[in-house]
């Protein structure tokens, strides 16, 4: 996590004290004199934050909060009071400023609020890298994430087959994504521009399989549990990989294929084409240094789908995590990351499968007061404040939900 703090105060003295106690906490800490020494450090990509005075000559504390906010709004800026300046101080948090101390503060508060303020930062600069990651680079790097080994052989084998335009097998167990990999290969292919047909493969005939082989035409079609296709269907199947014009196909499977080949379920000699083209995904056991990638790029998209600002994400949890066996591998641990973001256990679950539409807005609004009293630190006027809620209206939806802003301080 990033350490970096710049600190802006004109009076040399109180500059030099704060700078010995950040050094002190183990922070890197930047000093400047005024705004415009400070002028060249804020940029969107400060990886640190800023704690600054108010009253300065020139340009003031609410100028540089008001100028890094243009830059980046999402950059926390502390500001600094003096005794008769608090009222003011009040009117900055309400301008975007993380919060205020008044000075001359204690060593213990001033690191208390920088740690939280670093914690905001770290994960915002997370989340952006993340994002930039899904939106730049080839698909196998944009959609398949995991920095282990495993996960970079999973990358370069998907890129590998997908230059070809032979039929593909992409195999592993339950969970583990296997048709997001498949359209990945798709999206690494030469054919990425045509269109990508998705099927399960189970109870499909041979009129609707010669329909989905038709409108994925120019592109691949990808059929799941291969297995699980009546063996009529794979003879058409068959007839039509004989043939030169048809869309790249490829496969999906959980089970093992040689012993489904001898339980009559898979023809044999589709079986054999299907060996020679493979993509196995390893499961999360195998690759658990994995996990906090994954469960940090789950908990970010489902933030996003649910419009809540990501949770932060603790050592510990991260830890938790990696000690479980996952046999529901990356589903499952998506299905923990929902959770995580709507502020529920894992014991929720079945809960949550069951909850309606309203249910499941509750328990958003209810994560959302949860988040704003602990970002508040239980102070329930500023959280109100951070909501854009009258604080009646605040206080009417803190008692329909059980929620107690003491329980936050």
């Amino acid at each position: 996590m990033t350490r970096r703090v710049l600190l802006v105060d004109d009076d040399i003295a109180v500059r030099e004290a704060l700078g010995q106690t950040l050094e002190l906490a183990d922070l890197d800490a930047l000093t400047a004199g005024s705004f415009v020494e400070a002028k060249d450090q804020i940029t969107p990509d400060f990886e640190g934050i800023i704690v600054s005075d108010i009253r300065m000559p020139g340009r003031d504390g609410f100028h540089l909060l008001s100028y890094a906010r243009e830059m980046d709004a999402d950059l926390p800026v502390i500001l600094l009071t003096g005794e008769g300046d608090i009222p003011m101080a009040v009117s900055a948090m309400g301008k975007g400023a993380f919060d205020f101390l008044e000075k001359p503060c204690a060593p213990k508060e001033l690191i208390a609020v920088i740690e939280r303020a670093l914690k905001t930062r770290a994960l915002v600069l997370e989340n952006r890298r993340l994002k930039a990651q899904l939106e730049t680079g080839d698909p196998a790097a944009r959609m398949l994430f995991g920095t282990s080994g495993l996960a970079e052989d999973l990358r370069s084998r998907v890129r590998s087959v997908a230059r070809t335009r032979a039929e593909v097998l992409v195999s592993g167990l339950p969970g583990v994504g296997i048709s997001k990999v498949a359209e990945v290969v798709h999206l690494c292919s030469p054919l990425s521009k045509g269109p990508f047909g998705k099927h399960a493969a189970v109870g499909m005939d041979s009129t609707r399989f010669a329909e989905a082989a038709h409108n994925a035409t120019g592109g691949s079609l990808f059929l799941d549990e291969i297995t699980t296709m009546p063996m009529e269907t794979q003879f058409a199947l068959l007839a039509l990989m004989e043939q030169g014009d048809h869309p790249r196909m490829i496969f999906g499977s959980t089970a093992d294929l040689a012993r489904a080949v001898e339980q009559g379920l898979l023809h044999a000699d589709l079986f054999y084409r299907l060996d020679a083209m493979q993509v196995r995904i390893p499961s999360l056991a195998e690759r658990p240094e994995d996990i906090p990638v994954l469960f940090r790029q789950y908990v970010a998209q489902a933030a996003e789908q649910s419009g809540i600002k990501p949770p932060e994400i603790h050592s510990e949890l991260l830890a938790d995590l990696m000690a479980r066996d996952w046999p529901g591998n990356a589903r499952a641990l998506m299905s923990v990351a929902m959770r995580f973001v709507l502020g529920l256990q894992d014991g929720d679950a079945q809960e949550v499968a069951t909850l309606g539409l309203a249910e499941q807005m509750a328990q958003v609004e209810r994560s959302l007061l949860q988040e704003a009293l602990r970002r508040a630190e239980g102070r329930a006027s500023a959280a109100a404040k951070a909501l854009k809620l009258p604080r009646k209206t605040f206080y009417d939806k803190l008692a329909k939900h059980g929620v107690k802003p003491e329980d936050f301080r």
